[in-house]
């Protein structure tokens, strides 16, 4: 079996595995709970075997086990300190994740044992320049709910469940590719999205459409800086990028708390180094974390038409330029003007939006019409199917800018048709996106598909860029035959009296034998009549 094959065969069966664990131990505690749980110990296990794996390495031509070295005072602090500098984090063997299941194999296991050694993690990473990186990482997993369990001993039983069923998965250093324990990681992730309702666009991007806005901002890219995703959510679409071109470092900004640490954990599953990623929580309109960084790539799900406070904004240079804010209720260009912001002078940027910043009015399209005739960075409007994202069924679109444009025109797509019909979403299939990405790159006319519009003609538009006005999609109904429509409806007429003639020729030949018979039949005309 080829090593490709072999990964999809791992990913395959690993994946069916977790979700498989996820649902038969969760009982009657919601899914996007149990999330928290499930996710934070497939986590912990890989931190510990990070640790061990990369001690022994250490001690190989000690013959020494990580365990009896660190039980050696001579070499403990060094042993824990250049595992720490390495890694960004330290745990001590009887913490290890192997060690706790020998306990709870031996029936000596409490839901404390699991706290205290969560808890060690952060406290390893104290005065480390990974601290900032891993504050905070556990916090989600409330080990003592009551959710789990009434009392300690019936949360410390289900906890050890989940354990032993984690500890019979091989996704060690040795036994799995390290992608392929991080996209089974992401799997979970989404299998909770779809589980999660409306909340679920919180925290996850589909697929194919972060495989689609990641092709958009790579192409002709063999290797960028830096990207950045204001509104991270699971930081999975941070992590696209990265399979389509070399990322130094991934930054991003979260407001909820929970889907912050979620990220984190993604990328070290991801084998992205502590060293490569800054990420930051907090309201990324209110609160901009990066307030003087810039990014070669820019990439964004914002939460659409969301609520925020204009008020003072056009002191923010961020919003200053463009002499009007967004909406109270509409936040969608306030994410695009912070995004463009922070995109380098040869950047690239996409980002998804609903369809009414193509054509909204007001202070939007004062917004609109600076950005494509005053700053000329709107590339391409590329429309998308419905119900392609999790909690929404509404049809959304595809932005994409570039600075520095040496054309003025813009390209239009209108992929809405191009979709594969899903059981709960509609989904997108890597040929269609193929054809996204094949299409914009060439940046021809494409009959009932693609238009390439010239700045005139968005002029004369009046900077609505409503897709329909620039790619024609209508498809006209076939004429209409009249004769042969009265010659059917004639045949038709003559059909119905042929019977009725005939129906009421058998009422005629019915002979009544009694009163109830004859009552019965009177019913029978009036109801023909």
């Amino acid at each position: 079996m080829s090593e490709s094959n072999n990964a999809q065969t791992q990913q395959a069966d690993l994946q069916k595995q977790l979700w498989s664990i996820a649902n038969d131990l969760r009982g009657n505690m919601d899914a996007s709970e149990f999330r928290n749980y499930i996710l934070g110990l497939i986590f912990y296990r890989f931190l510990s075997d990070r640790v061990q794996s990369y001690a022994n390495s250490l001690l190989e031509n000690d013959n020494l086990t990580f365990a009896q070295a660190y039980a050696d005072e001579s070499l403990k602090a060094d042993l824990e300190k250049e595992v720490t500098q390495t890694i960004g984090f330290f745990i001590e063997p009887k913490f290890l994740f192997s060690t706790l299941i020998e306990a709870i194999k031996a029936g000596n296991f409490d839901i404390e044992q699991l706290q205290t050694a969560v808890n060690e993690v952060q406290n390893s990473t104290i005065g480390y320049e990974s601290e900032d990186d891993f504050r905070g990482l556990f916090e989600d997993m409330d080990l003592s709910s009551s959710r789990l369990g009434n009392t300690v001993a019936k949360r410390s039983e289900l906890m050890a469940k989940v354990m032993l069923n984690l500890a019979d998965i091989p996704f060690s250093d040795d036994d799995m590719e390290i992608d392929v324990l991080g996209d089974a990681y992401e799997y979970l992730i989404s299998q909770f999205a779809a589980s999660a309702g409306k909340k679920a666009g919180e925290f996850y991007t589909p697929q194919q459409v972060s495989k689609l806005l990641s092709r958009l901002v790579t192409l002709g890219r063999d290797e960028i800086r830096s990207v950045y995703d204001p509104t991270m959510g699971s930081g999975s679409l941070l992590l696209r990028v990265g399979d389509y071109t070399k990322v130094a470092n991934y930054y991003g900004q979260e407001l909820n708390g929970t889907t912050y640490n979620l990220a984190r954990m993604n990328m070290l599953m991801h084998g992205v180094s502590y060293t490569r990623f800054d990420m930051q929580q907090g309201d990324t309109l209110e609160d901009d974390r990066f307030p003087e960084k810039m990014f070669d790539a820019v990439v964004a799900n914002p939460p659409y038409s969301a609520n925020w406070n204009p008020d003072g904004k056009l002191d923010d240079e961020r919003f200053r330029k463009y002499g009007k804010t967004a909406p109270k209720s509409k936040a969608d260009f306030a994410f695009v003007e912070h995004m463009l912001y922070h995109l380098n002078n040869d950047g690239s940027m996409a980002v998804v939006l609903p369809h009414g910043v193509l054509f909204r009015g007001a202070a939007e399209g004062k917004i609109r019409q600076y950005m494509i005739e005053n700053d000329n960075v709107l590339d391409a409007v590329i429309g998308l199917p419905a119900n392609l994202f999790y909690g929404t069924s509404i049809p959304t679109i595809v932005l994409v800018f570039k600075k520095n444009r040496t054309n003025s025109d813009v390209f239009f797509i209108d992929a809405s048709n191009d979709f594969e019909k899903g059981k709960n979403q509609n989904n997108l299939t890597d040929q269609q996106t193929d054809k996204i990405v094949a299409t914009y790159k060439k940046r021809e006319d494409v009959e009932k598909y693609a238009h390439k519009a010239a700045l005139d003609e968005i002029k004369e538009n009046e900077f609505n860029l409503n897709i329909p006005r620039y790619v024609d999609t209508f498809e006209e109904e076939p004429p209409v035959d009249v004769d042969k429509l009265s010659a059917d409806m004639q045949k038709t007429d003559q059909q119905i009296g042929q019977l009725e003639a005939e129906f009421k020729g058998m009422l005629a030949d019915l002979v009544s034998p009694d009163a109830d018979a004859q009552q019965q039949l009177t019913k029978l005309k009036e109801l023909f009549k």
